[in-house]
């Protein structure tokens, strides 16, 4: 057992050698030409997903490795889906506020218009990719970066009952904002009741679930400071919008 162990440890690590090998540098920006939309590079690598002694549905934590991707700095504001979708279907409205009121499908509408703009896979993250990307690899901060959750996020003890301007608060580990509060955030994923048969590559997890529910994460400014955990999760209809949803959005290599 011991030995299994050890070679399976060894070979995470020259998984996470050869992803390494072939990445850009950390914390590179590129900037989208049409929107301003800035996504940062999040190096791949191999990190623990998921939390233990608290939520079913958080268990089991497993190990996942994930490729290197570009995520947005912020979640999509309302300036940025406007010069995309056309329209801002936001209930608190503000150029700089996170878009929000945008259903699941709409949040995939408007990456697919911003992919064909732009000429690059444009998408939004996996679950896994979202936690991986909090947690800045295999960070084990309680949530999406290190101080105080005031610091680091708006929620319903600070935020007045709507939602404030991206970019205010305290960033991760790898520059990323709001990851924590504000409005939570549209992932690929299906729904499933526990991580038990979960991919381990950092895949979407779209088979035996339920589809017409979708994965939501990092809390917003509605919710109390335990559902802004890192490895918090939230449920809805793909096909329902909500004042405290919104997403974030993933530009592949």
């Amino acid at each position: 057992m011991k030995i299994a162990r050890t070679l399976l440890l060894a070979s995470l690590c020259l998984i996470q050698a050869a992803y390494a090998e072939s990445q850009p540098a950390s914390g590179d920006i590129w900037q989208e030409p049409g929107t301003g939309m800035r996504f940062v590079w999040i190096p791949g690598g191999c990190f623990l997903m998921g939390a233990e002694g608290h939520y079913a549905y958080e268990r089991p934590r497993h190990q996942v490795c994930v490729k290197g991707f570009y995520l947005g700095v912020v979640p999509v504001t309302q300036a940025e889906y406007l010069k995309v979708a056309g329209k801002n279907p936001s209930e608190n409205t503000g150029p700089d506020l996170p878009v929000e009121s945008v259903t699941w499908l709409d949040a995939v509408k408007m990456s697919h218009q911003l992919a064909q703009a732009s000429g690059k896979t444009i998408r939004l993250p996996t679950e896994a990719e979202w936690e991986y990307a909090c947690r800045a690899g295999g960070r084990h901060d309680p949530y999406c970066g290190d101080g105080k959750l005031a610091y680091l996020a708006w929620n319903v003890r600070n935020s007045d009952g709507h939602t404030q301007p991206v970019g205010r608060k305290k960033p991760n580990a790898w520059g990323l904002y709001d990851m924590n509060g504000n409005v939570w955030q549209w992932t690929l994923d299906c729904w499933h009741r526990s991580y038990y048969g979960a991919p381990a590559d950092g895949s979407a997890w779209t088979a035996d679930g339920d589809c017409n529910i979708r994965v939501a994460r990092g809390g917003s400014w509605g919710t109390v400071p335990d559902s802004t955990r890192a490895a918090a999760r939230n449920s809805d209809m793909a096909t329902l919008d909500f004042t405290d949803t919104g997403f974030r959005l993933l530009r592949e290599p």
